[in-house]
């Protein structure tokens, strides 16, 4: 058994904010990026979200493109990716699109949040407990025993903190946005953490990739070899 290649993906804005503090969207990808990110969605055998993603935003987490979801079925691979999100506390809703779209779903939290969850999410969810706490390094050892070689990981910046933290990120997508918010309550890409290494490890640039206005940066953190 082996754990995924963890692919952390996020669009910014130049000053670092996912999005700015109004209750509507911030929409900071272009159409050319959305279709740069629904292609790297149909290479992933899952896509990860927090749930305070699915709060926000209450995304349905889907291959949009009809070839590339033809692609996936004739290479024998289910339609859409699995769909997974984490929550310590158990709050969500399950009238949340998440749970509407797509065949499979995964929700990693912990012993008071499966409690708390009960039977109130659709058959199609699947409930896991991860103990006390959540522990990203065991999510990953269960999901790479499910089968699952490539995980593209969304957000938000809890959950993306979070698998750089633990050392557990592979490969970095920053699309950024030529937009500043800079609000202090709007939602930043990262929180405070001691990284590994400190403050002074670089990450390797892989790539730089102009997509319209956007600049698409690829750093890779680990040595990690994609599936």
């Amino acid at each position: 058994m082996s754990r995924p290649y963890v692919l952390l993906s996020a669009a910014v804005s130049v000053d670092g904010y996912l999005d700015d503090a109004a209750p509507d969207r911030l929409l900071l990808s272009n159409a050319a990026d959305f279709d740069r990110v629904d292609a790297v969605r149909a290479d992933s055998d899952a896509i990860l979200v927090g749930a305070q993603t699915l709060r926000r935003d209450d995304p349905r987490l889907l291959v949009r493109g009809a070839e590339r979801r033809a692609a996936r079925l004739a290479a024998g691979k289910p339609e859409h990716p699995l769909k997974v999100t984490v929550t310590a506390s158990g709050a969500l809703d399950p009238g949340l699109r998440f749970w509407q779209h797509g065949d499979r779903k995964l929700v990693y939290t912990t012993d008071i949040g499966a409690r708390r969850l009960g039977a109130s999410l659709p058959d199609s969810a699947e409930v896991v407990s991860l103990g006390e706490t959540v522990d990203f390094a065991a999510l990953l050892d269960d999901l790479g025993a499910r089968g699952v070689r490539r995980l593209m990981v969304e957000g938000g910046g809890r959950v993306h903190t979070e698998f750089l933290a633990a050392g557990l990120a592979d490969e970095l997508h920053l699309a950024i946005a030529p937009i500043l918010v800079g609000d202090p309550a709007a939602p930043r890409f990262l929180r405070p953490a001691a990284f590994p290494g400190g403050s002074g490890r670089r990450m390797t640039l892989a790539d730089v990739t102009r997509v319209g206005d956007i600049a698409l940066l690829r750093y890779l953190t680990t040595n990690g070899t994609p599936p």
